[in-house]
């Protein structure tokens, strides 16, 4: 599949090579650094040159990359360089040149462990763990080598048998985004909902979980029913120790889960979105001197509940030199350096509205060009609300040993400069 994989600093120094076939040679790292690192211009994540594709993802200020001339799928070999930085912030948490260097045994030890002959191998992480330690030194127990084998080549590698925990606990977390374009209308232009289930599992022995969603939920589109209020996925990406043939009979994810936190689910919805919060602005340009503000945010989820961290950044125009706003909820400021008005609110109950008022002051121009008015951008946290309304019936755990378990479910719904409304 792959040929090499490199990894490179800003600067285009080469940290972490391996070459894994013969139709590469390490001069390849030469090409990367002058096509890409020192090209600004460069902005796709795929560069194919001649019968050499690169295959790049950033992560703070490093290049993970990954060469090929065969033609090899773009999307394993993107899951690739991600599942290895997941690999890597699981074993020295940050991934950056510091850490790169600091850990430069260990990561040789990860990609030869992961990577035979440019094909991905076992890159479960707890499977890693068990006979790859962070210090980079394999483990000296005499048991472990058959241990390790049963788990690797066994019906659950991703898990061992013999864990036991005092309290055995199973957190889930539903954490939603939600993207949004509306007009200045008011007309929503896209809504859609990035959905992940994440799990933290500590139990005890092998156990058996099943995991109960909402009983009108719709995965194939021939399924629908025009009118109905079914929770409807457009898709669904499992863990690999979700059992798929019962999810598909009774909607019920049945799985034996990995020790500790993992990634359950993943899935979108762009149909019958809950927008948590509704922005109305009324934005008046005065002449050439002054432009009015209104801004009014609603909540539109039970009162029992509440947003918080809720932050606008609301645009002004490039001439701007001073702005006077007030707003009775949070606080408001202008930020000269950005062109915005930010204005964040600490709380905002569910069912209730806030507003805020403002005048920008406008300094005089030689030649004016219409003001492009950007987007207002909306970031903001609810806990305990699904915007796709995707509901956790029940969370059940079976063991032979028939132990008693602790269940928490919570929900969070947020948006981080992906909720957008223009005037």
């Amino acid at each position: 599949m792959i040929s090499a994989f490199f990894i490179f600093n800003q600067k285009g120094e080469v940290l972490i090579s391996r070459l894994y076939r013969t139709d590469l040679k390490r001069s390849i790292a030469d090409v990367f650094r002058i096509q890409v690192v020192s090209n600004s211009d460069v902005r796709s994540p795929i560069i194919t040159l001649g019968s050499t594709s690169f295959f790049h993802v950033r992560v703070n200020n490093l290049y993970v990359l990954a060469v090929t001339k065969n033609n090899a799928n773009a999307a394993l070999v993107f899951e690739f360089c991600y599942r290895f930085i997941s690999i890597a912030k699981s074993y020295f948490g940050k991934v950056d040149e510091e850490s790169v260097k600091s850990n430069f045994v260990l990561i040789y030890e990860l990609i030869d462990e992961i990577i035979d002959f440019g094909f991905p191998q076992n890159s479960e992480i707890d499977t890693l763990k068990t006979y790859i330690t962070t210090e980079g030194v394999r483990s000296s127990a005499s048991e472990e080598p058959s241990k390790i084998t049963i788990q690797a080549t066994g019906s659950t590698s991703w898990r061992r048998g013999d864990v036991k925990y005092k309290k055995n606990e199973a957190f889930v977390d539903v954490v939603e985004t939600v993207n949004l374009l509306m007009s200045a209308t008011g007309t929503v232009l896209r809504a859609d909902v990035d959905g992940h289930i994440l799990m933290r599992a500590y139990l005890s022995g092998t156990p058996e979980c099943k995991f109960g969603l909402n009983d009108k939920l719709v995965l194939d589109k021939g399924d629908r029913v025009p009118g109905g209020n079914a929770v409807e996925l457009d898709d669904c990406r499992f863990h690999q120790c979700v059992r798929l043939g019962q999810f598909d009979s009774d909607r019920t994810i049945s799985f034996i889960p990995p020790d500790g936190e993992f990634e359950l689910m993943k899935y979108r919805s762009t149909t019958n979105v809950n927008l948590p919060l509704r922005v109305l602005p009324t934005i008046t340009e005065n002449g050439t001197r002054e432009v009015s503000y209104i801004v009014t945010v609603k909540a539109n989820f039970n009162s029992k509940l509440s947003a918080t961290s809720v932050m606008l950044r609301i645009p002004t125009p490039l001439n701007t030199t001073t702005v006077d706003c007030k707003a009775p909820n949070g606080k408001a400021k202008y930020v000269p350096a950005e062109n915005v008005i930010v204005w964040k609110i600490p709380r905002l109950q569910g069912g209730s509205e806030c507003s805020l008022t403002g005048t920008a002051a406008l300094t005089a121009v030689t030649h004016r060009q219409a003001w492009a008015r950007p987007p207002i951008d909306v970031d903001f946290q609810v806990l305990m609300f699904t915007a796709s309304g995707l509901l956790v019936r029940f969370l059940k755990v079976f063991e032979k040993s028939n132990y008693n378990s602790v269940k928490w479910v919570r929900y969070l719904t947020k948006a981080s400069s992906s909720y957008q409304i223009r005037f």
